[in-house]
């Protein structure tokens, strides 16, 4: 995709998270995420076929860059220019939600939030899989794996909600505790 393409594809997230802010998903129209992203119907056809695949598009590209930041510890954007970075992979999506890339927490918490909700677990559910369940399962294990993935991601995104209801007065470092805590034990 070349830098037009881009400008363009970011523009058009941009004005659907605006709107998404502000209303409901199921009350937003195509004409309004044109008129907001100034672009031309067939410029918005020719990266998205529905609202719905600009839905899942946005969310992969939320979700997407939290999960993938938060399994590679190396990298050192932002977060860790002046530390380490922690060692649970817990902690490190804490601290990506914290930082509210693309405004993410209201995404989670807007009208809308229970389709982001979605794929927020449907994204952590991957991420718990490939990280957790499958290499650190040692006990429970009469208790079947996507169960036991579904009860994980479940569990993170109601935390997350609490933390963001509270207005995040917790440090990622602190519910990162209290989640393994939690988890640890079913692992």
């Amino acid at each position: 995709m070349d830098r037009r393409q881009q400008k363009t594809r970011a523009a058009i997230f941009t004005a659907f998270s605006t709107l998404l802010a502000k209303k409901s998903y199921s009350r937003i129209t195509v004409q309004e995420i044109i008129d907001t992203a100034n672009v031309g119907r067939t410029t918005f056809y020719a990266h998205f076929e529905t609202k719905d695949d600009l839905l899942k598009a946005l969310c992969e590209n939320l979700f997407g860059h939290i999960i993938s930041s938060a399994v590679d510890c190396t990298h050192t954007h932002g977060l860790y220019s002046d530390r380490s970075a922690p060692e649970s992979v817990f902690c490190h999506l804490l601290q990506h939600l914290q930082e509210d890339e693309n405004n993410i927490l209201e995404l989670l918490s807007c009208e809308s939030s229970e389709v982001f909700l979605r794929y927020f677990k449907d994204s952590l559910n991957e991420l718990i899989k490939n990280q957790f369940v499958v290499q650190n399962r040692k006990v429970n294990m009469d208790i079947p794996q996507d169960f036991l993935v579904n009860h994980i991601s479940g569990s993170f995104v109601e935390m997350v909600l609490w933390w963001i209801r509270g207005r995040m007065k917790q440090t990622p470092e602190e519910l990162d505790r209290y989640f393994r805590a939690v988890i640890e034990p079913v692992l």
